[in-house]
């Protein structure tokens, strides 16, 4: 008899941890320069845009737009043999950062480059949580 294996859950490291923690809440937050304002993903130490270490954790709105995506027909990983097809996607936040993430709640060939979105949570146990996104 074969089971199906788990899905693969997030393991937050020190960097990602409030974002992670954010997730869990159903807040979705960002790391924001405090010297030039520009937001950042993923956290890490320095501004892009003026190299300033001087940073803060600040809930984003969770508007985005689509900016591109795929649709997985094949199987790569047994936990996910239940949802195939499924879209990965790069969303444009509002605040400028682009994530990979699903799109929910609309079927796959109705997905649109440019098609405004807002940010759903996704429990997976154990205080863990993903962001994916839905048309708004």
């Amino acid at each position: 008899m074969t089971t199906t294996p788990p899905l693969p859950v997030p393991s937050p490291d020190e960097a990602s941890a409030l974002f992670f923690e954010g997730l869990a809440a159903g807040r979705l937050m960002l790391m924001r320069c405090l010297a030039c304002g520009v937001y950042r993903y993923p956290a890490r130490d320095r501004c892009d845009a003026c190299w300033s270490t001087e940073t803060e954790w600040a809930r984003a709105s969770g508007r985005a737009t689509l900016h591109s995506w795929v649709v997985f027909h094949q199987v790569y990983h047994p936990a996910f043999a239940a949802r195939v097809p499924y879209n990965v996607a790069l969303v444009e936040l509002a605040e400028g950062p682009r994530i990979s993430t699903n799109i929910v709640g609309v079927e796959d060939d109705a997905l649109q480059a440019g098609m405004a979105l807002e940010a759903v949570f996704e429990p997976l146990g154990d205080g863990v949580a993903l962001v994916k996104f839905r048309p708004a």
